[in-house]
């Protein structure tokens, strides 16, 4: 995308593009250029699509610090904020997520209920089925099969839609819309659409179940545009930011994890010759530290100055933190560019961190670590069918992973 302003500073030219390209190296590694960043200082500049040159910030102290101060603001329609796309006023926003509290933490806690973690677990069993069935399927099927599309894609999304009261048989209509979304390449116009076509989509399954609830999330909310609390378009705007959010995150974890333990074959075989419910939660942990599939950074910007190491953050200057990069720090991790599953890497930044960390990241474990310790048991032979320079990656969406992952045994 074409900047439409000029880079502010003297120094403007020599400010390094962001995003940066993770190409150029292993395709589980953040890009160099970050890592590069990490070792030089802990704030730098980088230049934005539109020309503006907000902070970036690589190192994981740092970024817990800033992600935990109420002085940054994650509203993406204030003056400053790092935004990766032009930003339609009053279309930007999904649900809670981009809000500041008290908003953002009245929302969130009209939702935060069935993502406890006693809640969660009940789900197991369910999820299990979901997992065993899947592979059931796979197996007494034609071989090659993609990975995406068989199993990575299908299992959150039939979770998802479960919980939430949404019909599994639209997930075709709703993939395709959070897919235009979440793209970098996407114009304003197109994101538009597809936010227009899903609010519109949870809007009508809202108003069905005003009439007549259920027990599901969905249902749970529409109790609440009965007693004033929210407006029915709020309660589309939650169903459709945890559609999304509890899906794409969810699968491409699943598909590039299972990649990423395919090239690391010691790993693998740790992880599918274990009984041990601690060491495969232990390795859901070292894969969203060694993966994080956000690799577009959580954006904020400051509503006061700031002084982080000897500098000062002003008021209305962006600030990026970018996961990927804060979670292989090697004053937090020793080794970190190791994938190890038996390292203890829970205080990862994978999740985010502060008020704004991920409400589902009890279901994402969960699922995970469902998957993680049924599908290479059940297929220990797995196996790519392709070679991995010849694997469609991510590197255009704002949730990495890969477009289809095929696989054999």
């Amino acid at each position: 995308m074409t900047s439409t302003v000029s880079p502010a500073g003297p120094e403007a030219a020599a400010v390094p593009e962001y995003p940066m390209d993770r190409a150029a190296g292993c395709p589980f590694d953040p890009p160099p250029d970050l890592a590069t960043a990490q070792r030089q200082g802990p704030l730098a500049r980088v230049r934005l699509w539109d020309g503006s040159t907000p902070w970036l910030v690589t190192r994981y102290a740092d970024q817990r610090t800033l992600l935990a101060d109420p002085r940054l603001s994650a509203d993406v329609e204030r003056p400053g904020y790092p935004s990766s796309a032009p930003i339609q006023p009053g279309g930007s926003k999904i649900g809670f997520i981009l809000m500041d509290d008290p908003e953002h933490a009245r929302l969130r806690r009209m939702v935060t209920a069935p993502f406890t973690i006693k809640r969660i677990e009940a789900l197991r069993p369910a999820v299990q089925g979901i997992v065993d069935r899947l592979i059931d399927e796979m197996l007494a099927g034609p071989k090659p099969v993609d990975l995406v599309e068989e199993f990575a894609l299908p299992v959150p999304s039939l979770v998802i839609c479960d919980l939430l009261g949404v019909p599994y048989t639209d997930h075709d209509f709703f993939q395709a819309n959070s897919k235009v979304i979440i793209k970098r390449t996407a114009t304003p116009e197109q994101r538009m659409t597809a936010m227009g076509n899903l609010t519109e989509y949870l809007d009508r399954l809202v108003g069905e179940k005003l009439e007549n609830p259920g027990n599901d999330l969905l249902s749970g909310l529409t109790g609440r545009v009965k007693a004033g609390e929210l407006t029915r378009q709020d309660a589309a705007q939650i169903g459709v930011l945890l559609l999304i959010a509890g899906h794409e995150t969810t699968a491409n974890m699943i598909a590039l994890g299972t990649l990423a333990l395919l090239e690391h074959p010691d790993q693998l075989a740790l992880l599918r010759d274990t009984d041990d419910p601690k060491l495969v939660a232990s390795a859901v942990e070292e894969l969203l530290r060694y993966l994080h599939i956000t690799h577009s950074g959580r954006r904020r910007v400051a509503v006061e100055d700031i002084e982080l190491a000897g500098q000062t953050i002003r008021a209305g200057e962006g600030v990026i933190l970018p996961n990927d990069i804060g979670n292989r720090d090697p004053d937090a991790f020793e080794h970190p560019d190791q994938l190890d599953v038996r390292r203890d890497a829970r205080h990862h930044v994978a999740f985010g961190f502060g008020v704004h960390q991920c409400l589902g990241q009890p279901l994402a474990r969960m699922e995970l670590q469902v998957v993680y310790s049924t599908l290479y048991k059940r297929i220990p032979t797995l196996r790519l069918a392709t070679d991995l320079d010849r694997i469609p990656f991510k590197h255009d969406g704002s949730v990495y992973g890969v477009y289809e992952l095929p696989v054999t045994w």
